[in-house]
């Protein structure tokens, strides 16, 4: 994706706290050769690990048809889209301009994990590593835990197979005009603070945040 540099993270903590509360992305595989890339929706649990970018656990289950091109080359890229909203045209018209001059945009953050990956099909390690994906989206526990051979979960095991994604590069992109001249990002809060639709309150957030941060008033 094109990043501007208005729309670059301000530092690492920037996407490694948005991704924090999100776990739910689009895993993209390159295709065998003749195909298109496969790209597959799933939930994930993302491990930040001091002094580097933190891994990825994730499953799947054994009939997924992209298998084949993930053993071909386990360079993957899973991307994470959130707290996005469609600004109208009038709220970004420049000052001194009609308002039917201005020109519509999206907001949104983005991160993308470009990630090496491991199948795994042991059991045991398999097991290990679901209990700790249940423990994130689960904390409040409930659910049995995964031991392998044993029930009520080890004859489900074979079939599914584990993905640990190293993440390898992360390009993450933050866009909320705070390049514009600052009525025009007044104009812009305003509008998503009184439309009120589901994403602008989060949109607004993090456009006032960035501004602060930037102390952009030009």
């Amino acid at each position: 994706m094109l990043i501007h540099p208005w729309d670059s993270v301000q530092d690492d903590d920037e996407w490694r706290s948005w991704l924090s509360g999100h776990d739910f992305g689009q895993l993209a595989v390159n295709g065998l050769p003749g195909e298109p890339p496969w790209v597959q929706p799933m939930h994930f649990r993302y491990d930040s690990e001091p002094g580097r970018y933190g891994q990825v656990i994730a499953h799947l289950a054994r009939p997924n048809p992209m298998w084949a091109a993930l053993e071909e080359n386990p360079t993957v890229l899973l991307s994470v889209v959130d707290d996005y909203v469609f600004v109208p045209g009038p709220w970004a018209a420049p000052e001194g301009t009609p308002a039917e001059h201005g020109t519509p945009t999206s907001f949104y953050a983005a991160v993308q994990l470009r990630c090496t990956a491991r199948v795994v099909d042991d059991p045991a390690e398999k097991a290990e590593l679901l209990d700790r994906q249940v423990a994130h989206f689960q904390p409040e526990g409930g659910t049995a835990p995964v031991t392998a051979g044993e029930a009520p979960f080890g004859r489900l095991l074979s079939g599914l197979r584990v993905l640990r994604l190293e993440v390898t590069d992360v390009r993450a992109k933050f866009k909320y005009a705070n390049h514009k001249p600052e009525a025009v990002q007044n104009r812009i809060a305003e509008g998503l603070a009184r439309r009120a639709a589901p994403g602008d309150a989060a949109a607004r957030t993090h456009q006032l945040r960035r501004r602060a941060r930037s102390g952009t008033t030009t």
